[in-house]
């Protein structure tokens, strides 16, 4: 090699070299989330999320960062929309894709941090241009922070025994006091009123909500569940029971050695997620009398009503994925094992793309009308599961001396009788239209949120049926963060012809061949017990002596 050709060739390597050195390194290098930067102490602020998103968004040209409504008190609710190909962050533009949409939602329930955090990692995950195969089918609308105004109540108390954050963490509730994972069919938050516009807007075919579990001690570092009302669709079902749960299964625990398996709670815990640990008491002792073997105790899920999340985006014709990190894991662990969750199921996704859309359009297109559907359910208990149960030990929280418990590394097989799954304990059969009164303009009001299709009449329409009611009872209000004020009411009574009577001009029209003919059912029909009646929305309409439902409806 000539000294001239060597002279350029060290001048080539310095020259890059140095422009090596001058290059700015990634603003996203040292971009960490509040666990992370606190060594999984505390957790991110809704100020903290907002300047984590805008960083995100400043660095990528795939992130957009934007709003989507404001909380009770107020605070911007940030929405990441994340794609390539993109024109812009609109509606729209999203759509116009084509590609699978996916919302992942975070700190609904503001002492649940691990998906505030987790979503914020998958953020810069993107940024930094992981998952470049998912952004090839998918697009992604991100909102770690939902619960913004009860986050910002920090407490070391507020989670009981959950380990961690030790610095403290927000309340279940919102600012009115209200579980907004209770709020999805009477939309009484504004939090609640954005998510369903959002929906409504973006029509996303996947979403994702994101908790923290407690209850019972069991030997899971996550568990998960689709939507639990019998009303939705089978297409959406079976894609998730048979397909989709059993694939991140089998890639959690191939992968990280962690199990995961459905939500529930052991023995007496299936009425809600989490109240206590859920543990069984001590069979009563009789003197003298010979001891009796246990009975066999059930793995019982929560509640299949649509004003939980996961169920009301079932009733949506959509998929719905409902984690629960475990609250005795550490902070960092749940942290992991959601990530971990949602890394599984978006590689199935994202291999089954075109089969999720297809799903989700085939039940837009299910015809109920002429059907049995559920209106109430019960837990169905039929068959055995194997169950993973587990230890906690204590651990002492050095800030406050509070008692939390820890994880033990500890896993005790156990056959339970099987409590995940609902079936139906009352029924109507769907009629073609329904016909709401145009003085129930509160229900109107709602059915128009939820983003029901309706016309005026403008003729009187004969031929119709009316519900005659045989009882009309409240229970008394309970004045919790789940129903509220609220006198729940039940109505019972039976379909029948109505003969003479019209329906006027001016009432609405509800054809239920539309793709939200489920939740419209489950919204209107008489005997529902989260729907309309139930949450008083109608009660103007339902006072004493009244013996006629005021929706008709036409077989």
């Amino acid at each position: 090699m000539s000294r001239t050709l060597v002279a350029f060739v060290v001048i080539a390597v310095l020259a890059v070299a140095s422009g090596r050195a001058q290059q700015k390194p990634s603003p996203l290098a040292d971009l960490k989330t509040t666990a992370e930067a606190s060594d999984y102490k505390s957790t991110s602020t809704h100020e903290d999320v907002v300047k984590f998103m805008k960083a995100v968004d400043a660095a990528s040209p795939i992130v957009f960062y934007t709003t989507y409504g404001k909380t009770f008190e107020g605070r911007d609710m940030p929405l990441a929309v994340v794609g390539t190909g993109l024109k812009d962050f609109s509606p729209a533009a999203v759509r116009a894709t084509g590609k699978l949409r996916v919302h992942i939602q975070g700190n609904i329930h503001a002492g649940e941090v691990e998906g505030k955090e987790a979503a914020q990692v998958l953020l810069r995950e993107f940024a930094m241009g992981q998952h470049a195969d998912w952004l090839q089918s998918t697009v992604f609308l991100i909102t770690p922070i939902f619960n913004a105004d009860g986050n910002e109540k920090f407490s070391m108390t507020n989670r009981g025994p959950q380990n961690g954050p030790i610095n403290g963490q927000g309340t279940r509730a919102n600012g009115q006091n209200i579980n907004i994972n209770r709020d999805f069919m009477k939309l009484e938050t504004p939090e609640g009123k954005a998510f369903v516009k959002l929906w409504n807007d973006y029509d996303p075919q996947v979403g994702f909500d994101l908790h923290t579990s407690d209850g019972s001690a069991h030997g899971y570092y996550l568990t998960y569940s689709p939507p639990l009302n019998p009303g939705t669709s089978e297409t959406i079902m079976k894609i998730m029971k048979d397909e989709w749960f059993p694939f991140v299964t089998k890639n959690a625990k191939a992968k990280h050695g962690w199990d995961m398996f459905y939500y529930g709670n052991a023995s007496g815990g299936a009425g809600g997620r989490g109240r206590g640990r859920g543990a069984d008491p001590a069979l009563p002792e009789v003197v003298g009398a010979p001891a009796q073997p246990p009975a066999q105790r059930s793995w019982g899920t929560f509640e299949h009503v649509p004003r939980f999340h996961n169920n009301y985006v079932g009733m949506r014709n959509r998929f719905a994925l409902l984690s629960e990190a475990y609250a005795y894991a550490t902070f960092k662990d749940r942290i992991l094992a959601t990530n971990y969750f949602m890394e599984e199921a978006l590689n199935f996704a994202h291999a089954n793309a075109a089969k999720l859309k297809a799903a989700v359009a085939a039940a837009d297109k299910e015809a109920i009308v002429g059907k049995m559907q559920p209106t109430r359910a019960a837990i169905k208990r039929e068959g055995q599961v194997e169950i993973l149960m587990g230890e906690v030990e204590d651990e002492i929280n050095p800030n406050n001396g509070a008692r939390m418990n820890r994880r033990k590394d500890v896993v005790k097989p156990e056959m339970m009788i099987n409590g995940l799954w609902f079936e139906p304990t009352m029924t109507e059969d769907v009629a073609t239209t329904y016909y709401v009164p145009a003085n129930a303009k509160a229900a109107l009001d709602l059915l128009r949120l939820h983003g029901v299709q309706m016309t005026a009449t403008t003729a009187p329409v004969s031929g119709v049926e009316q519900f005659s009611i045989t009882a009309n009872t409240t229970q008394p209000p309970r004045n919790n963060i789940d129903t509220g004020a609220h006198p729940l009411r039940r109505l019972e009574g039976s379909w029948g012809a109505a003969a003479g009577v019209t329906v006027p001009a001016g009432a609405f029209e509800i054809k239920m061949s539309q793709p939200l003919a489920r939740l419209v059912f489950y919204l209107i029909a008489p005997t529902s017990d989260d729907g309309v009646v139930n949450w008083n929305v109608i009660d103007d309409l339902l006072g004493e002596g009244v013996k006629v439902y005021p929706i008709l409806r036409k077989k």
